[in-house]
């Protein structure tokens, strides 16, 4: 079982692809791309959590989630609706969280920090919100789509961990 993380996929919603200037012609072949994507690298038994902003209708969530392999766990973004911890196929829903990967504390987040919980230990900050244009930090990884080629990313892939196996394209 592998741990990915992932933001900001705006599922369904074309003010993206001008806003973030995404290379794609419409919301449907971006849709269809962060999908394969997905599915590409994350297993079904595999966690995955999400930082926010997943997509722009509610009522588009929950057939999304039935498309995307892995056990999602939610970080809510300022573009979630509120109900979005109602929707079916989350098996966590939170607006922070802190957890433990391959013995590496994690500060996830949908908002990037100055500062975080053991930043001076060593801790990492993941987050999503700013799509890639942030000046980076030490120990601090934007995992949204726009800067990781569309598609979830594993811890080794952020810090140069040579971790293969969490990092490979799932077939």
């Amino acid at each position: 079982m592998a741990i990915w993380f992932t933001a900001d996929t705006h599922f369904g919603d074309h003010r993206t692809l001008n806003i973030h200037k995404r290379d794609f012609a419409a919301t449907a072949a971006m849709d269809a791309a962060m999908i394969t994507g997905w599915n590409a690298v994350v297993a079904p038994d595999d966690d995955i959590w999400h930082l926010g902003d997943v997509a722009r209708r509610l009522d588009d969530v929950a057939p999304l989630l039935a498309q995307l392999n892995g056990i999602k766990h939610l970080v809510r973004g300022n573009n979630d609706d509120p109900a979005i911890a109602q929707v079916p196929g989350w098996a966590s829903v939170a607006d922070y969280a802190e957890i433990v990967v391959d013995d590496r504390f994690c500060v996830l987040c949908h908002y990037p920090f100055r500062s975080w919980n053991r930043q001076h230990r060593g801790a990492i900050n993941l987050h999503g919100h700013s799509h890639g244009k942030l000046k980076p930090m030490p120990r601090q990884f934007d995992v949204g789509v726009d800067p990781r080629g569309y598609r979830p990313v594993a811890l080794a892939g952020l810090t140069g961990q040579s971790n293969s196996a969490a990092i490979a394209t799932r077939t």
